[in-house]
Parts: structure tokens; sequence; C-alpha cells
């Protein structure tokens, strides 16, 4: 497989966001193997990153409620 074109026409933004979407959901995340929108992409990148998160300041708040 040969690359055509030029440098510019090749390195598009839009080649990029996927390449970086492809990366961090093949790293960081699992994807859930359904056809999302870009925007519920980002959504479920979002979630998943704010669960354990919320998790874990419910755990913290739950500690200092019964230390007290």
């Amino acid at each position: 497989m040969a690359l055509d074109g030029e440098w510019h026409q090749r390195l598009t933004w839009a080649r990029a966001e996927k390449a970086t979407r492809v990366a961090v959901n093949s790293v960081v995340f699992r994807s859930s193997g359904q056809n999302l929108t870009t925007a519920g992409t980002y959504i479920e990148m979002t979630s998943r990153l704010l669960e354990p998160t919320l998790f874990a300041l419910a755990a913290l708040a739950a500690r200092g409620r019964i230390k007290r």
C-alpha cells in the first residue's frame, strides 16, 4: 500500500482526531462495541474517567461520616 498525495493532503485534523480516538480507546478505554456518534464517544470517555473519581469521593465522604 503506497501513500499518495502531499503531506498537507494526508495530515488533516479529521485524520488526527480519528487516530487519537482510536489510540485512546484501545489503550485507556475499552470501547462498548456500539457505533456511537462523535459526541457519544466523548461522553462515554468522560464518564469512564469521572466514574472512579466520583466513587472515590463518595468513599471518602462515607469514611468521614463514619469516623465522627
